[in-house]
């Protein structure tokens, strides 16, 4: 498995699929964490929107890197089993996302003026990590695996994006960025934060089962 998350890695780093998703990922903090003042947690819950969208890109990116003949000679190399290859994908997006989240804390505190606390800086990382598992997940579901034309693809994405984002109240996103928008205390919101992290690597395996099942079939 490591040896395929570096070449996933590589392969991604060569092709610079990445670029398109980083470049969106710094233009959204730069416009949505722009107002240095209030109370943390709304600043993370920016980040965390920042991530959700960058992580649904990066995934469909990342797991439409080969094409079908490339894959094939990926999956006979990685032992015949096509779970492996989507997953060593998924985990260099996770991979990825975890080096995004390190400025998605740092940011804000260095553009604006914060009071930091311990619950602060964990309520920033679980909002991070439930965005990046969610928007991992709708990623995967639109990818190549799923749609073979593209189009279709960047349409469902932008519908499932839509729909975690927007419906009031939904979980993990909506709901998360709700309470994290509208409580300046983070140390109560942990734990449903923490519940909202657990729905959303969830929501990553229902996604990752459902791929590889379309995968399958299809050949």
């Amino acid at each position: 498995m490591i040896a395929l998350i570096r070449y996933t890695f590589a392969t991604m780093l060569h092709t610079q699929r990445y670029v398109a998703p980083l470049l969106l990922f710094m233009g959204l903090m730069g416009v949505l964490t722009a107002n240095g003042n209030g109370p943390l947690p709304a600043a993370y819950a920016s980040s965390a929107g920042a991530m959700f969208v960058c992580s649904t890109w990066l995934a469909m990116a990342v797991v439409s890197l080969d094409e079908p003949p490339q894959r094939a000679i990926t999956v006979v190399t990685a032992g015949g089993r096509p779970l492996r290859v989507l997953l060593a994908a998924i985990g260099t997006v996770l991979l990825s996302c975890l080096a995004l989240m390190v400025v998605g804390l740092a940011f804000p505190l260095w553009l604006g003026d914060h009071a930091v606390t311990a619950s602060d800086v964990l309520l920033g990382i679980e909002a991070q990590l439930a965005c990046a598992l969610t928007g991992t997940a709708i990623g995967v579901l639109c990818s190549r695996q799923v749609f073979t034309r593209q189009g279709h693809a960047v349409v469902a994405a932008l519908v499932l994006l839509m729909g975690a984002l927007f419906p009031k109240g939904l979980p993990p996103v909506n709901r998360l960025f709700t309470l994290m928008a509208t409580t300046s205390d983070a140390a109560p919101l942990l734990a449903p934060a923490g519940a909202m992290s657990a729905l959303s690597a969830l929501l990553l395996t229902a996604a990752t089962a459902a791929t590889h099942f379309t995968g399958r079939r299809r050949q």
